[in-house]
This record gives structure tokens, sequence and C-alpha cells, in this order.
């Protein structure tokens, strides 16, 4: 589907970045990657500022369109372009739920662990590298126990978080099980995420919007 004029200002390693790219992927939309460089502090510069005064990725532009927040972006993806594939169910009750498990990513474990945060633990109170690995972890955990239990407690549950259809629910997951890997969270407690997330990798829309993937990773 064509996407002209649609660009993602994403870093590579912003999950909530990620989770749009997925949706963008998923919903077979052209776009352009305007990178912003998150640990040279480019979202607050002067240009970036006057795209989104909250100096936070990713932003979403569609022609003359500004959408910011991740999940704003996939909400509006989804109501804008109807007729690609659907990221949110036919039900009510269907939606209801897979927002809610969207939510619990999106703004209950993500936002304790992003950057920003990070840098202010460590520029505010000298907090050590250490626990600054320790506090993400624990949010981590904290979210993916109630993650799987809502999981393993539905019906609803297939072979992605709802159904067997990827959802908005499966975009915000991928991403913050990547995120988990990275600080070194034990898996071993969460099989049903585990074998979501590994379901959802073997589509190619998951796969291209993969961090490593993106034209401003680091090249090896």
């Amino acid at each position: 589907m064509g996407g002209d004029g649609v660009k993602l200002y994403s870093y590579w390693r912003s999950s909530a970045a990620y989770r749009v790219r997925i949706a963008l992927n998923l919903k077979g939309i052209d776009y352009e990657i305007v990178p912003v460089h998150l640990p040279a502090d480019e979202q607050h510069s002067d240009e970036f500022h006057a795209v989104n005064p909250q100096e936070l990725v990713p932003v979403l532009v569609d022609r003359s369109r500004v959408i910011r927040q991740s999940m704003a972006i996939i909400e509006y993806l989804e109501e804008a372009y109807e007729g690609a594939r659907k990221l949110l169910p036919a039900t009510a009750r269907e939606r209801a739920r897979v927002r809610g498990l969207a939510h619990i990513i999106a703004a209950d474990i993500h936002p304790l662990n992003n950057l920003r945060v990070m840098q202010y633990l460590e520029r505010e109170f000298n907090t050590p590298q250490v626990e600054r690995e320790r506090w993400t972890q624990h949010w981590i955990r904290e979210g993916f126990t109630a993650f799987e239990n809502l999981l393993a407690d539905n019906p609803s549950t297939g072979e992605y978080c709802e159904g067997d259809e990827p959802t908005m629910a499966d975009v915000c997951l991928v991403p913050q099980v990547y995120n988990a890997r990275r600080w070194s969270v034990d898996m071993t407690p969460f099989p049903l995420i585990q074998r979501i997330s590994e379901a959802c990798m073997k589509l190619d829309e998951f796969e291209r919007a993969r961090p490593e993937n993106q034209p401003d990773a680091p090249k090896s």
C-alpha cells in the first residue's frame, strides 16, 4: 500500500519507535525513516523541538499531518488506513483486551525504563549502572508477570496475544521483549510471552522493524 510522504522520526533502539515501525509494516505503508540520534541529544535540537516540543521519538508525518506518541500513531494508522491489515479486532470486547495488554507495555513498563529516566537517575542521583539495571529488570519482570498471567487466563490467547492474527498487543510486546533480553531479564518464567514473540519474529513485518535492521543502527 502506498504511503507517499509518510516519514517516521525514529531512533533504531527506541522501543516506542520500534512498535510504530512494526505497525507501519503490518499496515503495508511505505515510509521514510528520519533518524534522531538520542544518545547524541539530537532530540533536543531546535529543529526537532519544532517537530515535537516533547523532544521524544517517534513522530509520524503523514503529508500535512503530524502525529506524536506511539500509541496515538498506531491508532491513527488503524483509522486512516482502513483498507489495510487490521491491528485491532472486530468486537468491542476483543479491542478492549488488546488495548489493555498493549498499555501494560506502553503505559506501565516502558516509561519506567526508557532513556530519559535512566539519564535522570544517573544525573540527579548518581545512581550506579548496576542499580539502574536492577531498576529496569524489576519493572520489566513486574509487568511481564501480569502480562503472562493475562495471556494464560484467557481463551482468546492464540498464536498471538489475541487470536491467530497479530494485533496492537503484539506490536507493543515484541519491542519490550527485545528490551528485556537487552537488560538480561530471565525470560524463563514467561513461556507464553516467549512463544508469541518468537511467532511474531517469523513474520517479515516484524523482522524488518528489528532495531539492527534500521538505517541508523551501528554497522558491525
